[in-house]
């Protein structure tokens, strides 16, 4: 009988504290919103309302409420923005709203990461920017927080400091595409299934972190992230 053992370790998927329990989230997948919010858009040159669009991050560039960050190589423009979390937990395809909305599990605050430099040089030359957002560590996140009411993620404050000083601040009702809206949009590309992460877009104010920044993040009362670049 022919036994078949593998190379090296499987892999194990990062797992998410859920808040108020024992239980964790473990990740499948990881993606993200670009230019969700009418303010940011128009910072990054935008100014019309347009269909989401998604990159991805690999699951292990998740970092899991993080005290310390290290300043990641091949950049000198590191950028914070800081977005809703949606985590979900039911197989979506092609789904409407009201189908999108009852995959949602719960919610987190996360931060991506961005190395600007990096996108805005492959932008350019018309090439992948996948380098610049789905490096090691591009993803801290906060624990999850299971949803009650849909409209604790359609309302709300979302902030991000830096040293202190207040660098983005929005109303999740500033949104483009509400959460529900991304999930559908989402579910016609590819099959959404229990791990999937979606990083939902950041307000405007994105901005430089630097070695020695501490990054305070906060999602209305109930979540938060605070930890220092090194």
């Amino acid at each position: 009988m022919l036994v078949m053992t593998t190379l090296f370790p499987i892999p194990e998927a990062p797992l998410i504290p859920v808040l108020g329990s024992e239980l964790t989230f473990p990740v499948r997948r990881i993606y993200c919103v670009g230019r969700n919010y009418v303010a940011h858009a128009k910072e990054m040159g935008h100014d019309e309302r347009e269909l989401p669009f998604f990159f991805t991050k690999p699951a292990d560039s998740l970092v899991i409420n993080p005290k310390s960050l290290a300043y990641p190589p091949m950049t000198n423009e590191l950028h914070h923005e800081v977005e809703l979390v949606i985590a979900i937990n039911k197989e979506v395809v092609e789904a409407d709203q009201h189908q999108a909305a009852d995959s949602i599990y719960g919610y987190a605050l996360g931060i991506d990461l961005t190395k600007r430099d990096i996108q805005s040089e492959a932008k350019k030359k018309g090439r992948p920017w996948d380098l610049s957002k789905g490096f090691d560590q591009s993803a801290p996140i906060s624990s999850i927080q299971p949803i009650a009411d849909l409209e604790e993620i359609n309302n709300g404050l979302i902030a991000l400091s830096i040293n202190q000083e207040s660098r983005q601040e929005g109303q999740l009702n500033q949104m483009i595409w509400s959460p529900s809206e991304v999930i559908a949009e989402l579910s016609k590309h590819v099959t959404l299934k229990p791990g999937d992460l979606i990083f939902t877009g950041t307000p405007s104010g994105v901005g430089v972190v630097e070695r020695g920044d501490k990054v305070e993040a906060k999602l209305n009362q109930e979540l938060s992230l605070d930890f220092y670049i090194e």
